[in-house]
Parts: C-alpha cells; sequence; structure tokens
C-alpha cells in the first residue's frame, strides 16, 4: 500500500507508518517547511528516510497512492485528491469547522462513494501560506457593543465546539463561524459568534435558562444555532454522523442521510 500523509506536523504519524510499511512505501507532505525539515531530521535520527514533499495539499500530489490519510481538516475532498488516489485506492480526512471523519473508495467513474464516519475527530484546517487568517478581533469588539437586533431564547447559552454533532451541523450550514466563551461580569455564560461576511451574535445566559441574544449584520447567525438545536431536541440527534458521502471527479462533497443533504 503506497501511503501518502498529509500534514507531516511533528513526523510522529510518518514514524508509525515506516514502522508498519516499510519507508519506500510513505510520502509525507506539508506546505511549511520548516515543519518538512525537522521532522526529517527526527526521522533520520530514528534510522526512517520516507519520501518527504513540501508543497500545498489542495494542489497536484507528488505521484499515485493506495491510501491518503489527512492529518489536517479540508473544506472538501480536492479534484487532486481524486486525481492520485489508485483504482480501488481509500482516502481518509476530517472535514474543516467540523468532527466529522469521511472515509471513501475510489469509484470507477474517478469519484469516491463513502461516508461520514460514526468516530469522532477534529483537525486544524489546512493553509496554503505562511500563515493562516488574523482572528475577527475588530468583528469582536462590534459584538461586544453593539445592540443589534435583540431576542430572548429558552435555551441556555451553549459550548457549540464541545457538541459536536452541533457544532459540526452548524458548520455545515453556514462554514467559517468563530465561536468565542466567556462570562460576564456578574459570572453568567457568554457566548459570541462571528463571521468573516460581517455577522455576529452575542448571547448571555440570566437565570438558569433563559437566554438573551443580540445579533448583527447580513445573516442571523444565532437563528441558525436555534433551528439546529431544536432539530436537536426533537429528533434525538443530528444526522451528519453516519451519512452517506459521495464525491465527484471534481471534488463535489455531497454528505446526506435520512432526507437531509448538503454539498460542499
Amino acid at each position: 500500500m503506497r501511503l501518502l500523509d498529509v500534514a507531516t506536523g511533528s513526523g510522529y504519524s510518518i514514524a508509525l507508518a515506516c514502522h508498519r510499511l516499510g519507508d519506500g512505501l510513505v510520502t509525507t507532505l506539508d506546505v511549511d517547511p520548516y515543519l518538512t525539515e525537522v521532522a526529517a531530521q527526527r526521522l533520520d535520527r530514528i534510522g526512517r528516510h520516507p519520501t518527504v514533499v513540501t508543497a500545498d495539499a489542495g494542489r497536484e500530489l507528488p505521484g499515485v497512492f493506495d491510501r491518503i490519510v489527512s492529518m489536517v481538516s479540508m473544506p472538501r475532498v480536492p479534484a487532486s485528491w481524486l486525481a492520485a488516489l489508485a483504482p480501488g485506492g481509500r482516502l481518509v480526512t476530517t472535514l474543516t469547522g467540523t468532527g466529522l471523519i469521511v472515509t471513501a473508495d475510489k469509484t470507477e467513474d474517478g469519484g469516491a462513494t463513502g461516508r461520514v464516519e460514526w468516530d469522532r475527530a477534529a483537525f486544524m484546517a489546512t493553509r496554503t501560506g505562511d500563515d493562516y487568517p488574523p482572528a475577527l478581533n475588530d468583528l469582536f469588539t462590534t459584538a461586544n457593543d453593539a445592540e443589534g437586533d435583540v431576542t430572548v431564547s429558552p435555551f441556555p447559552v451553549l459550548d457549540v465546539m464541545q457538541a459536536w454533532e452541533v457544532w459540526s451541523m452548524l458548520s455545515l450550514t453556514a462554514p467559517g463561524i468563530e465561536h468565542r466563551n466567556g462570562t460576564a461580569d456578574d459570572g453568567s455564560r457568554m457566548t459570541w459568534m462571528l463571521h468573516p461576511d460581517g455577522s455576529w451574535a452575542r448571547a448571555r445566559t440570566e437565570g438558569e435558562r433563559t437566554t438573551t441574544v443580540h445579533q448583527g449584520g447580513p445573516r442571523r447567525l444565532y437563528d441558525l444555532l436555534e433551528q439546529i438545536r431544536w432539530r436537536w431536541l426533537e429528533h434525538g440527534e443530528l444526522p451528519v454522523y453516519g451519512a452517506r458521502a459521495t464525491i465527484t471527479p471534481d471534488g463535489r462533497t455531497t454528505l446526506s442521510r435520512g432526507g437531509w443533504s448538503v454539498t460542499l
């Protein structure tokens, strides 16, 4: 099995792969030249010499592989991965901003089919340059000070990123939301939702459950969250885990389960 490990990091997972498969079958790739250089040195010190490549994982990959395993999350499966996947090959990745693991096998048309696994995991998002975009600190200042549209929610403030089903469903519905949590001066729980399009929400639980919500910008982010929480309560689950994954040769990734579907 020719393995591509996407996102070299410290080199730890590559060492395990070399031990299992042999150095000649393992390739690792990272966009950061410092990480690939230092990882190669570490691997050399323990007598392991896989192919180490510095490149953008979203572009053309360095070879053909039977397995592609990503240690970084992707917005969707890149077309370049499908092109580099051998017939019958399998890929595994997490999706950016979610706790979803997608496993898919290549199909005869050059796409792939699989599913979202019932297990959950989350990795940092892939990047194409030297660093990630800056945090939305200016928008956070706005969200702290502005009145916006005010509503009342029957739900207490939720730490969205710890509620993996809700977080994943929300990220698929509105990708790119930045979540922050904290407390007010009186110790009550607060949460903020920020989006690069200028949308923001601020919520504070007063008493045991009732939450006052302030929202502004082009979208009402907290309303999207509330819709998902109601669905969660009504059905006892959300359809994201266990969903079928269908990927076209150009990387168009569709998840579907129980009448629900989303295309990335």
